[in-house]
């Protein structure tokens, strides 16, 4: 597996969901879709979206 940070590619807003994708080995479409419909439900997912953006490394 490989480290979780944000790729320089593939990526639509941030990296978050594609960085999240490749270190757990999925696609990254599916990672967003999943990130989408969890923001229907109650919760913090916007704010744990807008700290990883900023805590996550981007790739070299």
């Amino acid at each position: 597996m490989s480290a979780l940070v944000r790729p320089r590619h593939n990526r639509v807003i941030a990296g978050v969901c594609a960085g999240i994708a490749a270190r757990f080995g999925l696609s990254p479409w599916t990672v967003r879709i999943i990130a989408l419909a969890s923001c229907l439900l109650p919760g913090p997912q916007f704010l744990i979206y807008l700290a990883l953006w900023l805590l996550l490394p981007q790739a070299p």
